[in-house]
């Protein structure tokens, strides 16, 4: 018996689209594919301006310019996540203000946010761990009463909902000022590398595809808009290739197929895992009632980092590959000096203790469940 932890999924037609792309001529970025993908993208979650990228980093490192992030600059976001959430706005000179996580969830808690908030910071960065949702109505309240930008780091959250008081639900990456997602192979929809960023705010719209095109304004250029195009802006190569776009418009033409099978796993681990995980002291997801679950992933968490790592060890050995997550930002070897100082527990307390079991469309998860029942620690 042999599981991977992950295994990227086909429907079938990413080679032809990829054909299709290459037949046309035209392989370099913002052709038929990417159009389609962002079509789909408006259509579908309403979103008001798409753009594709390379990767979730390079949809980050958009933001960063968006919002003029420079040096002495203070951007918050929690503690667990991956590099990529501080390093975009770490490169223009920010200083980071880590949060730490919730005590019932890995992301952010909404609470500690306004304790740091002072007259340098300039962005709030919204993790959805595990494609649920922050609190964003609170964070919204909180970024209106300061003046701030916010921006949802949405890359594990594609057909993730927040839920309002009055019953509204609005996708995540669509809240926010600006919004990033990602389609790494081990993401829910798929295209190897690449990402998407959302443009929420009118302000934006312009800007952001000047960005996109290497600081130029040649979108609007092929749209007629102006004769001819030039270096209006700061910028860089942000836009995927028609064959990326190709692989990811065959993904999204089945999202629906791919999403009802993530959650059948997710669901199947849950009623397999209760009862084993309360007699191993095992704590399983929690999804907010203001939160959908997208089913991107299915974690535990232990009681302590032995724990932790005896439960790998021992799936192992049994050909069942599980993994740890993020290790806490603030506590790297490249931040750790840069910290403030502020004792981040529960991040830590993820970084140790957390641990992802495998997850994929094609996967067999009752021998996982049944590998873990047996499973002493």
């Amino acid at each position: 018996m042999g599981i991977p932890f992950n295994k990227p999924f086909l429907t079938g037609d990413e080679t032809e689209y990829i054909k299709k792309a290459v037949e046309s001529g035209k392989i370099s970025g913002n052709g038929e594919y990417t159009k389609k993908c962002q079509h789909f993208f408006r259509e579908r979650y309403g979103f008001k301006k798409c753009l594709l990228t390379n990767s979730c980093t390079d949809a980050l490192e958009m933001t960063a310019i968006l919002a003029n992030i420079g040096e002495g600059d203070e951007v918050i976001m929690p503690s667990y996540t991956f590099v990529s959430t501080a390093n975009a706005f770490v490169l223009h000179g920010a200083k980071i203000r880590f949060i730490d996580s919730r005590e019932d969830h890995p992301g952010m808690d909404e609470d500690k946010i306004e304790e740091v908030i002072n007259e340098k910071t300039k962005a709030i960065v919204v993790v959805h761990y595990a494609g649920v949702a922050c609190d964003m109505k609170k964070i919204m309240h909180i970024a209106e009463k300061h003046n701030l930008l916010v921006i949802e780091d949405a890359a594990q959250a594609i057909d993730s909902y927040f839920t309002f008081s009055d019953g509204t639900k609005k996708p995540l990456g669509s809240i926010g000022h600006l919004g990033c997602f990602s389609f790494h192979e081990t993401k829910n929809i798929i295209s190897g590398e690449g990402g998407m960023l959302v443009i929420n705010e009118d302000q934006f719209i312009e800007r952001s595809e000047i960005i996109w095109e290497k600081g130029t304004n040649r979108s609007a250029f092929f749209r007629g808009e102006v004769d001819k195009y030039g270096w209006v802006d700061v910028g860089s190569s942000f836009l995927p290739s028609e064959i990326t776009a190709a692989f990811l418009y065959a993904q999204l033409e089945n999202l629906e197929n791919i999403q009802n099978r993530r959650c059948q796993i997710w669901h199947q681990y849950e009623s397999g895992l209760k009862r084993w995980g309360e007699s191993m002291d095992i704590r399983m997801p929690h999804i907010p009632e203001y939160a959908t679950n997208n089913a991107h992933m299915f974690y535990l968490v232990c009681k302590n980092i032995d724990h932790r790592d005896k439960l790998i060890y021992q799936l192992k050995e049994q050909g069942v590959h599980a993994v740890f997550h993020y290790l806490s930002l603030h506590k790297s070897e490249f931040y750790k000096d840069k910290h403030d100082g502020r004792h981040l527990p529960w991040s830590d307390r993820y970084s140790d203790c957390l641990v992802r079991l495998p997850f994929y469309y094609e996967m067999e998860e009752d021998v996982v469940v049944d590998t873990l029942t047996q499973t002493l620690l």
